[in-house]
């Protein structure tokens, strides 16, 4: 079961209609990967800090 921080990362990507290729790129991994650590198949050191910093990055670079 996916954890529970993932789904308020899918819900802020919906709310700024933020796609997960544009979340990927940001973070510097494929589409498929990002997918991965959402579903919790797999999960890097900081993981949670670092899709929150690149939401967070491109709603800044949307603004500007």
């Amino acid at each position: 079961m996916p954890e529970k921080w993932t789904g308020q990362i899918v819900g802020k990507m919906h709310v700024h209609k933020i796609s997960m290729d544009e979340l990927a790129k940001e973070l510097g991994y494929t589409r498929s990967y990002v997918w991965r650590i959402l579903n919790s198949q797999r999960e890097p050191s900081n993981i949670q800090e670092r899709m929150e910093k690149a939401l967070d990055q491109i709603i800044e670079k949307r603004g500007a």
